[in-house]
């Protein structure tokens, strides 16, 4: 598996593209390289990059946020210096993106700026729209149309949270596999929680931690 300088993280809502966006981005801190984080969801005040905005800093990475009182606004703002974090050789970036068909028009905007960039399409198959082939196979399509740009992979990233089991992990990989097949695009890993790090996966494990909580 191929993966460029740039990484691109899309997914409905409930996928659980950002707690994924956060901990890859911790990931590339801890193996010292420089890292910028992109929070470029516009959509959905749950659950944004832009809330462990602290945390990431004190880690030494580069938090892209819409400027001043904007940072908490659900407006449709890219940050300027993301432009030039794509294209800046001694960073690389990671572009937490928006669901639904509103939220990744702005991978459109960007697409001048995307040339190394692996984008991941992000599955949870336990969260509606997305939870059998026919719901991905389709909104797959319907989001990779809206947003002119081309998913490189998906990712299977099927969790209850806290209540998460190896059983249902191992289900949301043969759903996932199924809809790979039909849309001709390979597999990333599975993302899998600390607490299920020795899940016996079909695919690559990315293990990651939880850092976001409810909001209730």
């Amino acid at each position: 598996m191929e993966i460029k300088k740039n990484v691109a993280f899309v997914g409905m809502f409930g996928s659980g593209k950002t707690e994924l966006a956060i901990n890859y981005a911790v990931m590339l801190a801890r193996r010292e390289e420089k890292v910028a984080l992109a929070d470029l969801d516009f959509v959905s005040p749950y659950f944004r990059s832009r809330d462990k905005k602290g945390f990431l800093e004190e880690l030494g990475i580069k938090v892209l946020v819409p400027p001043g009182k904007y940072i908490w606004a659900d407006t449709p703002m890219i940050p300027p210096e993301v432009f030039g974090f794509l294209t800046n050789k001694e960073f690389r970036t990671v572009l937490d993106v928006g669901g639904e068909e509103d939220g990744v028009v702005v991978l459109g905007y960007l697409r001048a700026f995307l040339k190394d960039t692996t984008t991941f399409f992000v599955v949870n198959t336990r969260r509606p729209f997305t939870d059998s082939v026919e719901g991905i196979v389709n909104f797959y399509r319907k989001l990779e149309t809206r947003a002119k740009v081309k998913f490189d992979y998906l990712v299977v990233n099927t969790n209850l949270a806290h209540e998460t089991t190896e059983e249902i992990i191992k289900e949301g990989e043969e759903i996932v596999e199924s809809a790979a097949k039909e849309l001709g695009v390979p597999v990333a890993f599975t993302v899998v929680p600390s607490f299920l790090a020795d899940c016996d996966c079909k695919y690559e494990k990315f293990i990651i931690d939880r850092y976001l909580e409810l909001p209730w």
